[in-house]
């Protein structure tokens, strides 16, 4: 499975709990001297936790692209994995 439709299903999954679907922000924020880049899925959300803005909604889900350098997240050899969550079985 490609990284898109595990990303695609995992928002598929929470939609169909209720929640509402948010984009993504850029990986180098707009219109925000507080951030340099985007490091977690939260940032398109950051001023409603700040009370600066309120939605139309209560229950939100997004997959945030980041940039990460996995090569250095593991040795040679080692294989690290984890159970597939319930949205991917």
């Amino acid at each position: 499975m490609r990284s898109a439709e595990v990303r695609e299903k995992f928002l598929q999954y929470f939609e169909s709990l209720g929640d509402v679907c948010v984009p993504s922000s850029p990986l180098v924020p707009e219109g925000d001297p507080t951030l340099l880049f985007t490091n977690a899925g939260m940032v398109q959300l950051k001023n409603t936790f700040l009370g600066v803005e309120k939605r139309p909604y209560a229950r939100a889900t997004t997959a945030q692209k980041v940039y990460t350098r996995l090569r250095k997240a593991q040795r040679p050899g080692e294989r690290r994995s984890f159970p597939p969550p319930p949205y991917l079985l």
